[in-house]
């Protein structure tokens, strides 16, 4: 029987509010399963979570999706609610439910609090929890309420999640981490990044981590 090669290092790079990378994580995650159900094991993975903000300077209340999405990308209603449709049937195909998003808001706080998830060894399951808490719900990502909910149904301390939140924590490690993935030029989400020098972008479909993955395992 031959070792178990190294795990290969996934680190995503994503933002709460992004559809596609709730699309992406489910499809990136259905790709891992496929690979360690067909290889035995012998292709692990190491998964990251790494923050990205799509709106950075949008206030806490927010502002109406449509509005926002017309604004930024030029397209009118009708071509949203297209859009919208084509990214709820993809979610539906990786096992992901989207529903009816009204608003889009600042997700920083919501970066901080999986910050600190990450110290705790909650924050793959604190990152589904929010994408299921926005995109599924319609709930407020930047509401400490709904935070604090979120963290506590993951298992998470809920008195040290308001604690966290309150007090402003990990904001100079959120920042700096963003430069980071901004200064090696990742300016759109989802990305993944494996082994810290192959980048795959977008919520691609499990055919295509999955084919990328092997061939990177392959290498070495």
């Amino acid at each position: 029987m031959s070792p178990a090669k190294t795990p290969l290092k996934i680190d995503f790079v994503s933002d709460v509010v992004c559809p596609w990378c709730a699309i992406g994580l489910n499809s990136l995650e259905t790709a891992l399963k496929r690979l360690n159900d067909t290889t035995g094991g012998e292709i692990g993975a190491e998964l990251h979570f790494h923050p990205f903000e799509l709106n950075p300077q949008m206030a806490a209340e927010g502002e109406d999706i449509v509005e926002h999405l017309g604004r930024k990308y030029g397209i009118d209603a009708a071509q949203i609610a297209r859009n919208r449709e084509a990214i709820r049937a993809r979610g539906e195909s990786v096992g992901f439910r989207f529903g009816k998003r009204e608003r889009t808001y600042n997700t920083f706080d919501a970066h901080r609090l999986l910050h600190w998830a990450g110290l705790e060894g909650r924050q793959r399951e604190l990152k589904h929890a929010l994408l299921a808490a926005y995109h599924g719900e319609g709930e407020n990502p930047s509401d400490r309420e709904v935070l604090v909910r979120c963290a506590a149904a993951v298992g998470l301390d809920e008195q040290r999640a308001r604690e966290v939140l309150a007090s402003g924590a990990y904001a100079d490690e959120v920042h700096a981490a963003e430069r980071h993935w901004l200064e090696l030029g990742i300016h759109s989400v989802p990305a993944v990044v494996v082994n810290d020098r192959h980048l795959i972008s977008g919520g691609q479909p499990p055919e295509v981590f999955e084919q990328a993955l092997r061939q990177i395992a392959a290498q070495g």
